[in-house]
């Protein structure tokens, strides 16, 4: 007998998972992976697409190229999640299965916050991205935000990176002297867990005169006065904004009862919902961790394990430990790296790795390592 399978969501997610099973069961999996895309890419990629390094096409990975044993890849957008009959409609038909792994992730939603659309360049998307790119090259100087509008937001170092990576490139157009960059972001330091990796970052910042505004957020940008508006009613002008979205669950998680305070709550131990044979990984649930694809690719590894202990009756795998390496872009042609632990010990930790151009090799083998695993060999 087959184990039938159901995967919503192709990211780090929903590949990993898919990887894992086809590895460990073989010809007993019959899995189904679908998602509304033809291809995916690294987060970290969208900053080559908005600075001129990369076109959109060079960065994207196409689901045609996934051959696995008993994984098959269906390009198809979710009209309806009924979670306890394990059944999924979609715009091409109905599928069942005796698993559901919800790996659908968090969507964008700029409208949110007022302003944004008009006055403002989200830099999350890909769209967000290809637009900036054509932006930057416009801009001759002045007052630059990069500015967190809600929480929780992905990738927590990005609004670092992209404001030491917005320095190089002013620099490279010799108008960084006519320029101000200031971060605006929800926590006291960068990066919370990991007080050596904010302490680096901080001091970055300041060498590069950048202006870290710490605990508050962007609730709304005046495009008469080209003013952001912080949640204590604070008024900074800005010449270019570049924001994180609001971030929300997609409309068919809402639609479907599975979200709780707009998120999928999960048993952290094992990433199970309250309904059987339902999972949820990665940013569209509520399990602590931070919205990032790494996060995302640990907990697919143990759902994993559980499904696998589940279907051969086996010993249930050891807890999810809420662990994970992000790679931080310092600017200068430098990485650095921290690694961050959520639930080992009483209070989520990280360790820092000093930046260096020797890590722009490591980040490079993490991408590269992934294609192979999730697509096989790279072309």
């Amino acid at each position: 007998m087959k184990l039938r399978v159901l995967v919503l969501g192709a990211g780090f997610g929903g590949l990993e998972l898919s990887s894992i099973l086809s590895e460990k069961l073989g010809d007993k999996l019959d899995l189904t992976l679908i998602d509304k895309n033809d291809s995916f890419y690294f987060g970290f990629s969208k900053f080559d697409v908005m600075f001129g390094h990369k076109t959109s096409d060079a960065i994207k990975l196409h689901y045609d190229r996934i051959v696995k044993p008993g994984v098959q890849f269906k390009q198809e957008n979710i009209l309806t999640i009924e979670p306890e009959a394990k059944r999924v409609v979609t715009n091409k038909g109905t599928h069942e299965a005796d698993v559901l792994v919800i790996a659908l992730g968090a969507e964008y939603d700029p409208a949110a916050t007022p302003g944004l659309i008009e006055g403002g360049n989200e830099f999350y998307s890909l769209k967000g991205a290809e637009r900036l790119r054509e932006v930057l090259p416009n801009f001759s100087g002045g007052k630059v935000i990069v500015g967190v509008c809600s929480t929780p937001f992905k990738c927590p170092p990005a609004p670092s990176e992209a404001a030491l990576l917005m320095h190089d490139y002013l620099i490279k157009r010799g108008i960084r002297d006519k320029c101000e960059i200031s971060i605006v972001m929800p926590f006291s330091v960068p990066i919370p867990p990991s007080p050596d990796t904010s302490k680096a970052l901080l001091e970055e910042f300041a060498k590069r005169n950048i202006s870290f505004i710490a605990k508050h957020k962007v609730n709304a940008l005046d495009t008469s006065r080209n003013v952001a508006v912080l949640d204590d009613e604070t008024e900074m002008p800005f010449d270019l904004f570049l924001g994180v979205p609001k971030h929300k669950a997609p409309v068919v998680i809402e639609q479907s009862g599975l979200a709780v305070n707009g998120w999928v709550p999960v048993d952290k131990t094992n990433l199970k919902t309250q309904y059987p044979g339902v999972y949820a990984i990665g940013d569209v649930n509520s399990v602590g961790t931070p919205k990032a694809g790494v996060f995302a690719e640990g907990a697919a590894k143990v759902a994993a394990a559980s499904i696998i202990a589940e279907f051969e009756n086996a010993a249930a795998p050891s807890p999810y430990q809420g662990d994970g390496t992000c790679y931080i872009e310092f600017g200068d042609g430098k990485v650095g790296k921290v690694n961050v632990n959520f639930f080992s010990g009483p209070a989520p930790a990280g360790t820092y790795t000093e930046a260096s151009v020797e890590l722009v090799a490591d980040k490079e083998e993490f991408g590269s390592s992934r294609e192979k695993r999730w697509f096989g060999n790279a072309d």
